[in-house]
């Protein structure tokens, strides 16, 4: 456990605490009064009641839509299936200002639904609750579906024969066995969405504001760093109980799971309910998941002369963008590539140990150790992202001006992807296996290059393209501390989308395509890759 407590230490916990000792700190004293003063503010009040039930709303939503989703992914084996379950992955990594935005042209002025109804749903809490939806209906699949294709069919029918109905069958069998993976996935969609940023910002405009929204606000905009670090706690506080509750349902699961191999529980649809069923839910993957991304690519071809890659074109050139970056756009590409290499390097390192501590011991500090690792998908990017900027300039850590800051910050959010996938294939693994190679004679290495490397390769490389892929989207830091020689992707389509003017939106458009093929095709190979759905993700 050292290399993962030093690393977080240093590169999270440092860095935060930091920006929140400034906030809360006067004339070299703590004034923790600021706290019920914030707290007391009728807009701070606001802002705590919208995050909270958009929150609920979006995750009760999102379960509602996707798990009968869930069930025909599992169940179902119908042509493209792996195809479809790599698309509908695209969305949550991909930046969620490209989200926004593409269902800002849905449903904002100009928008599909504007032109064909006259309906505009911007600037509106459906907008906002459709965007997150389609941001996390793959947590939903891909934690709920995986473990429903995992459990044996025969128990359902074994109490059918016994005289239960169908709806009474998977009443008392199915959905005791699935509700700790749906618990799970329904912490982490409110996690997701209750710390939102960029999707609020862009399809809610000045009438919503998420805490994560206000920070920004509070600290970018009016520069007022204790009300900042006030909603900094709250929120760190709301994100730590919900990931304890999550890392309980986690071994609820894990300890009471009886397994079967996919492969033997999927087959053809059969009757008109099934493929009623299947259509519906291909229907609204395609509503929900191909029609927005289908906007990005529509809007990335649609240039002045009508449709072609002129805007495609425009990003390899630096007069092109206006003067929103100091070399072209399309150095963005490569940028990020390397930059997501070297952190999913970083990740799978500190991952993998912590992963591999989490399963050889045990005890509470071991367990709190586990919900450590999630917060920095819950604490605000923005506090990260200036922490790093306030504590990493000095001797022995000066980083300000280094590279290597922003790999690290996209380390950051890997890590949680790389432990939530390794750890239920670690603890599969049976002890006796190692025990015997020590017998024998094996070191502790060997035992691991031997016994568990074989056993988990596959997990390890799926756990490094889900690091690669939210490497390459991740924005809420990064947009702080990469260099203007050296933008990454989401930094590039953000400072695209401020710039007034069709060709900045168009190479917008174009580089979040850029975004959304890689990410598909890195997902796409994982699902080739992947044998077993035990893993989170």
């Amino acid at each position: 456990m050292a290399v993962p407590v030093a690393f977080f230490a240093v590169f999270f916990a440092y860095p935060v605490a930091a920006i929140v000792g400034r906030g809360l700190k006067a004339d070299g004293a703590w004034r923790f009064g600021r706290v019920g003063d914030v707290l007391s503010r009728p807009d701070i009040l606001d802002v705590l009641w919208f995050t909270t039930w958009q929150a609920l709303a979006s995750t009760a939503l999102t379960l509602l839509i996707a798990l009968p989703g869930a069930y025909v992914f599992a169940r179902f084996d119908f042509p493209g299936r792996q195809l479809l379950r790599a698309v509908v992955t695209v969305p949550f990594v991909l930046p969620t200002v490209v989200v926004g935005t593409a269902f800002l042209a849905l449903l904002g002025r100009g928008g599909l639904l504007d032109e064909l109804w006259g309906v505009r749903l911007d600037t509106t809490v459906w907008a906002i609750l459709l965007a997150h939806v389609f941001f996390n209906y793959a947590v939903v699949i891909r934690t709920v579906g995986g473990l429903w294709a995992q459990l044996d069919p025969r128990q359902e029918e074994a109490a059918r024969v016994l005289g239960a109905g169908r709806l009474m069958a998977w009443w008392r069998v199915t959905l005791p066995a699935l509700a700790p993976a749906v618990a799970a996935a329904a912490l982490m969609v409110f996690l997701f969405t209750f710390t939102s940023f960029g999707v609020v910002q862009i399809l809610g405009g000045p009438a919503y504001s998420t805490l994560e929204v206000e920070i920004y606000r509070q600290t970018a905009q009016l520069l007022d760093l204790p009300t900042a670090a006030v909603l900094t706690l709250v929120q760190f506080a709301a994100v730590g109980g919900v990931l304890a509750v999550h890392a309980w349902t986690v071994r609820r699961r894990e300890g009471a799971l009886k397994l079967v191999d996919p492969a033997l529980t999927a087959r053809r649809p059969r009757g008109a309910g099934q493929w009623a069923l299947l259509g519906g839910v291909l229907g609204t993957v395609l509503l929900l998941v191909l029609l927005p991304l289908g906007v990005l690519v529509e809007r990335s071809l649609d240039g002045p002369g009508g449709y072609g890659f002129g805007f495609y074109r425009a990003l390899g050139s630096v007069d092109a963008s206006g003067g929103t970056f100091l070399v072209p756009p399309l150095e963005a590409v490569w940028n990020s590539l390397r930059y997501a290499l070297v952190a999913t390097a970083v990740a799978l390192v500190v991952g993998g140990l912590a992963a591999a501590a989490l399963t050889r011991r045990a005890g509470r500090l071991v367990r709190g150790f586990d919900a450590l690792l999630m917060l920095p998908l819950g604490v605000s990017a923005v506090t990260v992202g200036f922490g790093f900027l306030i504590t990493l300039d000095k001797p022995p850590l000066d980083l300000r001006a280094s590279w290597i800051l922003v790999p690290l910050a996209q380390a950051l959010v890997g890590v949680p992807f790389v432990v939530r996938t390794m750890l239920p294939v670690l603890r599969a693994v049976d002890g006796r296996l190692r025990e015997a190679a020590a017998v024998l004679g094996a070191s502790p290495l060997r035992v691991w290059r031997d016994v568990d490397l074989p056993l988990v390769r596959r997990a390890l490389l799926v756990a490094a393209g889900f690091a690669f892929a939210v490497s390459l989207g991740e924005f809420g830091a990064t947009v702080f501390i990469a260099r203007p020689d050296r933008p990454t992707l989401p930094v590039a389509v953000a400072r695209l989308l401020g710039r007034p003017g069709e060709l900045n939106y168009g190479q917008a458009m174009a580089l979040s395509t850029v975004l959304m093929v890689v990410c598909a095709v890195s997902l796409l190979a994982l699902e080739r890759i992947r044998t077993d759905r035990s893993g989170e993700f």
